[in-house]
């Protein structure tokens, strides 16, 4: 399943947004398109990395409202840039943590898949 906000979704919607769909996942990344159609290399490389640990994860297209996802996944990681993501509310990393991890054998300990 992929959340797509409207694109004249305010600030504070959008804050909601990110909470809810962190409170109710395990495992989210919030990234430039969607799981089958990635809009940039990072988000591709960021779904298959996560991929090839679990099966389920939940993708948010961020492009629709990308300035008020930037404020409010800043918020929650201190980072701007996306991808990002988000093991049980808590901030993990973007493609490049997410590739470092895996290179170690520690990407799907940290995914919650071992």
């Amino acid at each position: 399943m992929t959340f797509s906000p409207e694109a004249d979704a305010d600030p504070e919607e959008i804050d909601e947004r990110v909470e809810t769909v962190l409170a109710d996942n395990d495992v989210v990344l919030f990234m430039k398109g969607n799981r089958l159609m990635p809009q940039c290399g990072y988000s591709k490389r960021a779904v298959e990395l996560i991929s090839q640990h679990v099966e389920e994860f939940e993708t948010v297209d961020v492009l629709p409202a990308l300035p008020q996802y930037r404020e409010a996944l800043e918020s929650h990681s201190g980072w701007e840039t996306i991808p990002q993501t988000f093991v049980d509310g808590e901030f993990v990393g973007g493609s490049d943590v997410l590739a470092e991890l895996d290179e170690r054998g520690e990407l799907a300990a940290e995914l919650g898949a071992e």
